[in-house]
């Protein structure tokens, strides 16, 4: 919830109290309720708006994907695990899980076109 724990929770009501007073304190809790529906509603409705205007090919429309940054991880990233068969094993004498150890006075690979 916007980051904020049990105690800056508590801290905020606290001051709210000392501000506002425990007579006024309800009404304005009342209001910004009132508020934070009306801003849902808005923001759903304009969600079903952008999803008729779109027509039925983006039905599966989702807002978050406008975001920069989930459209990035989505379309580009998410693409490359697709590229690979699971079903094949992976053409390499070494397994990058477990490190693995030279016997002693054997020389690390070494390939001069790499560097």
């Amino acid at each position: 919830m916007f980051g904020i724990g049990p105690l800056e929770l508590v801290v905020i009501a606290i001051i709210a109290v000392l501000l506002f007073g425990p007579d006024r304190l309800p009404e304005f809790a009342r209001t910004a309720g009132r508020l934070l529906r009306q801003a849902r509603q808005v923001i759903t409705n304009a969600q079903n708006d952008l999803r008729n205007e779109l027509g039925p090919e983006f039905a599966d429309l989702d807002v978050r994907d406008l975001n920069p940054r989930s459209f990035v991880r989505k379309h580009l990233l998410e693409g490359i695990d697709d590229d690979f068969d699971d079903d094949k094993p992976v053409s390499s004498s070494m397994d990058y899980d477990t490190p693995q150890r030279l016997p002693a006075g054997q020389r690390a690979p070494f390939d001069p076109e790499s560097t």
